[in-house]
């Protein structure tokens, strides 16, 4: 533990690591006036005319060769940061990383292309940037122009490209130059639905061959589907770190302010996948499913309405946690009321055993139930639908919430409460059957 402690302070990464970061912090100094850092520079003052903003504290983390780490937060929360500090386009203020393989990074658009350049320009300037000669530019253009498929744009300025046609060229150069460590800062998000398709096969690709991805995206199903694990940041503060599932879940109690910060820096730096699991089991109340057994889900919320008692029912209203495909089925959930509220929501969502979220709804989508509530009643809630979904292991979440006034409430959640086994004869592509009549005629 010692050697490893070493071997980071002196810039280096352990075998089997591909970037260290080591207690990264990044402050800026605000001024109100321009001339106060010019008086400060030329040192004409001895008042600090500055304030500072902490845009990262203490940051550590590694990402193993090979693995696909995904960093995810709300805005102005740090990642972007990170990752330009990773790539050398910040300096930290305090502490170090360490980057074992060559990086090749496409953060925001514009990063290291050359606006009155045309495309063909910009790739050799871009591959001459990342060590190649001309003659190892040459032999992986067309892989390049192929990729892009952007057809005769790439001969002229990229300024007169669109956002779409832009991240294109700086994604295609980005993976054609043989990086060993890739990173992604929400880049792909401007890119139609069949070029983000490729992306993702692209990153499976890497993955195959052991090549190392850091990924910054507000798309958590693909953070879900993609990274072997997840970094949680907020406000420049790391939250935690662990398998994207968890680390998911907790970043959707940041969203509404249900997360309990760690109350010391100590215990901030500790929080891993292990120790967040216990602490989710510990705080969750096992939710009543009548003969069900009680399930581990990750409870929050203001308990001024509270899930009572969750369970399913089959075709023959049997309460189960099997169920037939392509038979109808009803999920429950009872509420009981400790305040009046104005209108509130009540909602149920399928994820997969990895977390991605696949389907659900909500009496307000569904235009159900829109009337207020008085403190002490309860109300008994059921969704009647048809099982559409594969054969599988899927987890079931509830909540209810509500708007008072502009502002979102979370009145209570339950998230991976109740485990459903879909039993299927026939399973199709996907998450989801689209139940289609196959007619097929000589002509």
């Amino acid at each position: 533990m010692e050697d490893k402690q070493l071997r980071k302070e002196e810039g280096g990464v352990d075998a089997g690591t591909a970037i260290a970061v080591s207690h990264v912090s990044k402050t800026y100094k605000l001024y109100d006036k321009p001339m106060d850092r010019l008086k400060e520079a030329l040192k004409l003052t001895r008042q600090q005319k500055y304030r500072e903003a902490h845009a990262l504290s203490d940051i550590s983390f590694d990402v193993g060769q090979g693995e696909c780490v995904g960093i995810i937060g709300t805005n102005g929360s740090g990642k972007s940061t990170i990752l330009k500090i990773i790539t050398g386009v910040l300096n930290p203020t305090s502490g170090s990383v360490a980057v074992n393989g060559r990086i090749s990074a496409l953060l925001e658009l514009g990063a290291g292309f050359n606006m009155e350049y045309t495309g063909i320009e910009n790739i050799y300037l871009n591959g001459t940037m990342n060590g190649f000669s001309n003659e190892e530019i040459d032999a992986r253009m067309q892989d390049i122009l192929d990729f892009a498929d952007i057809g005769d744009y790439v001969r002229q300025p990229v300024k007169t490209y669109s956002s779409g046609m832009f991240v294109r060229l700086a994604f295609s150069v980005a993976i054609n130059i043989d990086p060993e460590i890739l990173i992604v800062d929400e880049a792909l998000s401007v890119g139609d639905v069949f070029f983000q398709a490729k992306c993702y096969h692209k990153f499976e690709e890497f993955k195959k061959m052991g090549k190392t991805i850091m990924i910054v995206s507000h798309d958590l199903s693909s953070i879900a589907k993609y990274c072997d694990r997840v970094i949680l940041l907020n406000q420049g503060v790391k939250l935690g770190e662990g398998s994207p599932k968890a680390m998911i879940d907790d970043y959707k109690r940041v969203l509404v302010g249900q997360y309990e910060l760690p109350t010391s820096k100590k215990e901030q730096n500790l929080i891993g996948d292990e120790e967040i699991q216990d602490a989710v089991h510990r705080q969750a109340a096992a939710a009543k499913r009548g003969d069900a057994q009680d399930s581990k889900a990750l409870e929050y919320g203001t308990k001024e309405a509270e899930i009572e008692e969750i369970y399913l029912t089959d075709d023959r209203g049997t309460r189960t946690n099997s169920i037939l495909k392509g038979l109808p089925f009803q999920i429950h959930m009872r509420v009981r009321f400790d305040r009046d509220l104005p209108a509130p929501i009540f909602a149920f969502s399928f994820k997969t055993a990895k977390g991605t979220e696949i389907t659900g709804t909500n009496t307000m989508f569904e235009k159900a139930f829109l009337e207020p509530v008085k403190a002490g009643d309860t109300k008994a809630v059921c969704f009647s639908q048809k099982m559409s979904l594969q054969g599988g292991e899927y987890l079931l979440s509830f909540g209810v919430t509500g708007y008072e006034g502009d502002d979102f409430k979370v009145y209570h959640r339950l998230y991976d409460a109740i485990d459903v086994t879909v039993v299927s004869d026939k399973n199709t592509v996907g998450y989801y059957d689209m139940d289609s009549a196959v007619e097929v005629k000589s002509v």
